[in-house]
């Protein structure tokens, strides 16, 4: 049977950590007692063993002494007892003292964020009602429009071009509601509508309403639809609505009517904004359903406890206890419960069609259980990898290609392909060793990349990839010898590798739901967003998978290599005269080995834009311009090997490294707090050995360094050269993916400080007040 101590780790809400009860400190109070009962326990008149314990028990010792008229020995004795059970008593009272202030702390922490989800829930009721009677206005328009359309009048076409024009801050003009009507009257729907939106807060500009008031300057509020410009069309759409707006805030202050130009209320609009609220309605609900879990998991913590002190004590103090806390707010309170259930119809009325099964679908998805056979199929691969790849070293050699006269051939076509599978299945396996380790540590990394449960990656998958990545690989490797030992032509053998390289793409952007589905596109998501990332709004998993693609810029020029490779065979040309030394290749190296820390410079001028104008993205992208300016002298220096070069690079560099070093270990890492109780480190550390905190930073401050070799001007062979560049890439990939679990650790207890376990989605619809 699993201890509850461990129960409780393993089910308690990473981020509210702090906020439950101290279960192991209490029970260590526990044990504290029962050792002062275990200690000289007297024993009873009918020689029985003491146990238990009873704040009347001094005056029974006393009075049976006085009865019995002991010795002065025995009044020794006595007093030592009776020191002994006021310290019981004092431990007694100390151990409800602390369980007092852990019930505070429970109850507390419950009243606050059940306020904090009743309000949230309030505000996003009113904004589904708003939508509701937004999508009525236009379902009701469109039954119109469909009318004057068969009438085909010209007051029609006129009022049609009038309806549902936005101001420029997408506010709504109730004369052009009334406008989308030509015969005058104004219908029964719209009238019960408008005066819904104006109860719910919202009125219209150059309302009849408003208007009517006596001799006053209306002051009306402006409903404005706010659409975060996540992708590149919603962003500049959102330059353009700026420029819009300031042309027609000129024309109202020149006298323009209320409502004359903006924007159309299109139906695109409206269903962005149903899918903000409907994602707001999931975060609230998975919020709730983990504030019943925090007030279910205390009140087992609370039992448990008082058990065992019963247990120990043998005083009855325990039930009435028990009794205290089942009559505090956090167990007694219903509106979380209550509050859940009224989501729960919401849900299922305005967004699965009145169908409960699939609100349920959306509002408590199923985890997927571990499978074994994934487990089965990770040693499958694995055995036949180092099978293969046995093989392979042995054909290798039998064949002789690292032989002088064979290996520039064959270091040309095969290694940068396959070299670059090695380093992608590297970075996997890596991956795959960060999921087991924020798996076992607690980390949240899912809330934190904002990954679904039910299909994110975990350690097993990443490793059955990675194992079933290289053994096709080698498997490819072996084939392509024993079709050149069987003597086939030079060509169809070395078009292989680009086979191979066609034949995982096609994998990538295979549509069917197989081979990981979610994962490949969510992966094509990100590579998108990160290629356009000025255009897109950048999230945790944009930036963190752009500083990946720093560390894989060998593995990106292999890629170009490899593309022009195949693509300059095909048009019947030298490719290696092409893909080496043709100057549109070398160019496009070297633009090849700046995107990554351009796209990142990118992210962070959007973010700095975006999270109000905080100085730490400009720093943080100066730390790229930084790495730009290192990677343009190392190849300047490549080019023309002068002193003054040599010397420029070793500056650029040194500084550029001390930059990064400071990043990785002070922004990213949160270490090096001067004030911290951990030495040099953080006050909060997830790994209990210190000493591995201070391994990794001696580690990353050693990996820094590979851009040493790049100046050190050795002189290899072609295979050493081959070699030694893939090892130092492999070792890059390495410091990588041991700066990747420091980092979400930062991010994970970050989080944990502010006690943030779900998101704040933000909500589209936005009232501006205004003077009329």
């Amino acid at each position: 049977m699993v201890k509850f101590s461990r129960q409780l780790d393993a089910q308690l809400i990473p981020e509210w950590k702090d906020a439950f009860v101290n279960y192991r400190q209490l029970k260590k109070n526990v044990k504290k007692i029962k050792l002062l009962f275990l200690t000289s326990s007297p024993p009873s008149s009918d020689g029985s063993h003491w146990v238990g314990f009873s704040l009347l028990d001094p005056l029974r010792n006393f009075l049976s002494r006085g009865s019995r008229g002991e010795s002065n020995e025995g009044d020794e004795e006595n007093l030592y007892e009776m020191d002994l059970i006021q310290s019981r008593e004092a431990e007694v009272k100390e151990f409800f003292e602390k369980l007092d202030d852990e019930l505070g702390k429970v109850n507390d922490f419950y009243t606050t964020k059940e306020t904090e989800f009743c309000e949230r829930a309030e505000i996003l009721d009113k904004q589904l009602q708003i939508l509701v009677d937004l999508k009525k206005i236009l379902d009701e328009h469109r039954r119109r429009q469909r009318r004057r359309q068969r009438s085909l009048t010209d007051d029609s076409r006129s009022s049609s071009d009038a309806f549902g024009r936005l101001s420029n801050s997408s506010s709504f003009s109730e004369n052009s509601c009334y406008d989308a009507s030509t015969d005058g009257s104004n219908s029964p729907i719209t009238e019960e509508i408008i005066a819904a939106l104006e109860r719910n807060g919202v009125s219209f500009v150059g309302s009849a309403r408003t208007k009517a008031k006596k001799g006053l300057k209306p002051k009306t509020t402006t409903m404005r639809i706010d659409i975060p410009a996540t992708n590149a069309t919603k962003t500049i759409s959102a330059v353009t609505s700026m420029i819009w707006e300031d042309i027609v805030n000129s024309q109202r202050k020149e006298g323009a009517a209320g409502g004359g130009g903006g924007d159309y209320i299109s139906r695109k609009k409206i269903q962005c904004a149903e899918k903000m609220i409907r994602s707001a309605f999931l975060e609230l609900y998975k919020g709730l359903n983990l504030l019943k879990t925090y007030s279910t998991l205390n009140m087992m913590a609370f039992t448990k406890i008082m058990k065992k002190f019963h247990k120990v004590s043998n005083q009855r103090d325990s039930g009435s206890y028990i009794k205290k806390v089942k009559r505090s707010h956090f167990i007694s309170s219903d509106k979380v419960v209550r509050l859940a259930d009224e989501m729960e119809c919401t849900f299922t009325k305005h967004f699965a069609s009145n169908d409960r099964k699939k609100a349920m679908k959306f509002l408590r998805p199923q985890q997927p259980k571990d499978s074994h056979m994934i487990t089965f199929f990770v040693g499958l691969f694995t055995g036949s990898f180092i099978a293969l790849f046995s093989v392979y070293a042995v054909l290798a050699h039998l064949c002789g290609i690292f032989s002088t006269s064979k290996q520039i051939g064959y270091m040309e076509t095969v290694y940068p392909v396959f070299s670059m599978f090695a380093l992608l299945s590297l970075h996997i396996f890596l991956y795959g060793c960060n999921l087991f380790m924020w798996k076992n540590t607690r980390i949240n990394h899912n809330f934190i990349f904002e990954f679904s449960p039910s299909t994110a990656l975990k350690h097993r998958d990443a490793f059955l990839i990675c194992t079933a990545f290289m053994t096709t690989v080698v498997g490819a490797m072996v084939v392509q010898l024993v079709l050149k030992s069987a003597g086939f032509s030079a060509g169809h053998v070395d078009a292989l590798p680009g086979i191979l390289l066609l034949l995982f793409i096609a994998i990538l952007i295979c549509p069917f739901n197989v081979l990981y589905r979610p994962t490949r596109y969510c992966f094509l998501r990100v590579l998108r967003n990160i290629i356009f990332s000025p255009f897109y709004k950048v999230l945790m998993v944009d930036f963190f998978m752009a500083d990946q693609l720093t560390s894989q810029i060998p593995l990106l020029r292999h890629m170009e290599f490899t593309s022009c490779y195949f693509v300059a065979s095909l048009l019947k040309s030298d490719p290696y005269e092409t893909c080496t030394r043709s100057q549109q290749y070398k160019l496009l190296a070297y633009i090849i080995s700046f995107l990554p820390y351009y796209w990142r410079a990118m992210q962070c001028i959007r973010r700095y834009i975006e999270e109000g104008y905080d100085a730490n993205h400009l720093a943080n992208g100066g730390k790229y311009v930084s790495a730009m300016l290192a990677a343009a002298a190392r190849w300047k220096y490549a080019v023309d090997p002068s002193p003054f070069w040599l010397a420029t690079v070793i500056f650029i560099s040194t500084m550029a490294t001390l930059y990064q070093l400071y990043w990785d270990f002070v922004k990213d890492w949160g270490l090096f707090n001067l004030n911290s109780k951990n030495q040099w480190l953080r006050d909060e550390l997830i790994l209990k050995n210190k000493n591995i905190y201070y391994a990794s930073i001696v580690l990353n401050f050693v990996l820094r360094l590979g851009w040493i070799e790049t100046i050190s001007r050795l002189s290899l062979g072609p295979l050493e050269g081959q070699l030694v560049d893939f090892l130092l890439a492999s070792l890059e990939i390495i410091r990588r993916g041991h700066w990747n679990f420091y980092r979400l650790e930062n991010e994970h207890l970050n989080n944990v400080g502010k006690f943030r376990a779900v998101k704040t989605v933000p909500l589209p619809f936005r009232d501006m007040e205004s003077d009329g």
